[in-house]
């Protein structure tokens, strides 16, 4: 797991980790910082494109976001290849395109269906709901992985 490495989790990862999350709108990005990992994603709002599939790859890949009606949809390439999925190491590779649609259908709660469209490693799209519980009064803690990282060396299978 990269995660157990100090490396970035994949975002279906970070939408199941128990540790929080911040969302912050602005008027042509939304942040989401996470808790785990010191995780950064930006989701640009502004009307750009996705850029070109031969852009640099990124952990967490390019994302860009429009809104119909009251859910938030977000169109995410540009991922490095290799990365992990879920926590179970479902493989994700550079070929896919996630669609998520994140939606506060009541005050507490925040829905996400992810669209994982990735050619090189599954053979249809495929679409998972998560239900998430908002607590918007939380602080996000300081999260450092790397300082000592040698963990990994007593692993089997690293």
């Amino acid at each position: 797991n990269p995660d157990a490495k100090c490396l970035p989790m994949g975002i279906m990862q970070f939408h199941m980790h128990p540790q929080p999350r911040k969302i912050i709108q602005t008027p042509g990005e939304v942040l989401i910082l996470y808790e785990a990992n010191d995780g950064i994603r930006q989701i640009y709002t502004d009307g750009r494109p996705l850029p070109p599939r031969d852009v640099e790859p990124w952990w967490y890949g390019y994302s860009v976001g429009h809104w119909e009606g009251d859910t938030l949809v977000v169109e995410t390439t540009g991922l490095r290849d290799g990365g992990w999925l879920d926590i179970n190491g479902s493989p994700l590779t550079d070929a896919a395109k996630l669609i998520e649609r994140f939606r506060r259908p009541n005050f507490g709660t925040l829905d996400i269906q992810i669209t994982v469209d990735d050619p090189k490693a599954y053979t249809r799209p495929f679409t998972v709901s998560v239900a998430q519980r908002l607590t918007p009064d939380t602080e996000l803690i300081e999260f450092v992985c790397n300082e000592n990282d040698d963990a990994w060396k007593h692993m089997v299978g690293k």
